[in-house]
């Protein structure tokens, strides 16, 4: 497997994996060159809406399609904003509204643990009987004043207690493989190794 399409049109999720994926000689090409609409993502779960977007790709594309869902769950919301992460404060889409609503949410809360979720799907075709799918997740807690200037959504607010800096802060190698997403991709390139 040598071509791979990424079953989303977030940049940000694009410039990471794709970094990810370079040392392996896997291309990621985004569904958007496809014209593929994004997928429905109508389940209270990352793993389903991971799986939805995978097969939807696939179905639309004939290629094998690799899925992502994550969110940040925080501890003292009940796990949200969860699988509602990148539409937490609404429509459109605004990591700067998600990130107001975030802190307004917290507004008085002591307790600020919290940690990002990855899942990810991947469909060798769209009927994959046994698609391979890995989890990670990263851990840490909410600042009330953003600091750095890489990474996206969360990442500003999201404080790393062992590092003294936040996601957005760390550089692209570090973070790629401490992160949930680095940590989900590791799993799921061992898994795909022994069905391969």
């Amino acid at each position: 497997m040598n071509r791979l399409v990424l079953a989303s049109n977030n940049a940000g999720k694009l410039r990471e994996f794709s970094q990810l994926f370079a040392p392996l000689g896997i291309e990621l090409l985004p569904q958007s060159a496809f014209n593929v609409s994004e997928a429905e993502e109508p389940h209270p779960t990352f793993v389903e809406n991971a799986l939805a977007k995978a097969r939807h790709c696939a179905r639309v594309t004939g290629l094998p399609s690799l899925a992502d869902d994550s969110g940040l769950c925080v501890a003292a919301l009940d796990g949200a904003p969860g699988v509602t992460s990148a539409r937490y404060a609404g429509e459109p889409k605004s990591d700067t509204r998600n990130n107001e609503k975030l802190l307004a949410s917290l507004r008085g809360k002591a307790n600020r643990r919290a940690h990002f979720v990855c899942v990810l799907a991947l469909c060798r075709h769209w009927d994959d009987p046994q698609p391979l799918i890995a989890e990670g997740e990263w851990h840490g807690e909410i600042i009330d004043t953003p600091d750095g200037t890489g990474g996206f959504g969360y990442d500003p607010l999201f404080y790393l207690p062992d590092y003294s800096c936040t996601s957005a802060a760390l550089d692209v190698e570090e973070k790629n493989r401490i992160s949930h997403r680095g940590k989900a991709l590791q799993l799921l390139l061992k898994r795909l190794q022994v069905t391969t």
